[in-house]
């Protein structure tokens, strides 16, 4: 009986896949500014201030 290695290939293929699509997403988020990574940190703060 053979052992199958293309398995570890199908399982290879998908990492790369899955980091090429969250790198895209990544870069994509970043595009459109950091405006709104910034207003999430200043509502963050002031929820912070609040207590």
């Amino acid at each position: 009986m053979k052992k199958r290695k293309p398995d570890l290939l199908w399982v290879l293929v998908i990492i790369f896949g899955l980091g090429v699509v969250t790198t895209g997403y990544t870069q994509s988020f970043w595009e459109r500014g950091s405006d709104g990574v910034r207003d999430a940190a200043q509502y963050y703060q002031q929820l912070k201030n609040q207590r």
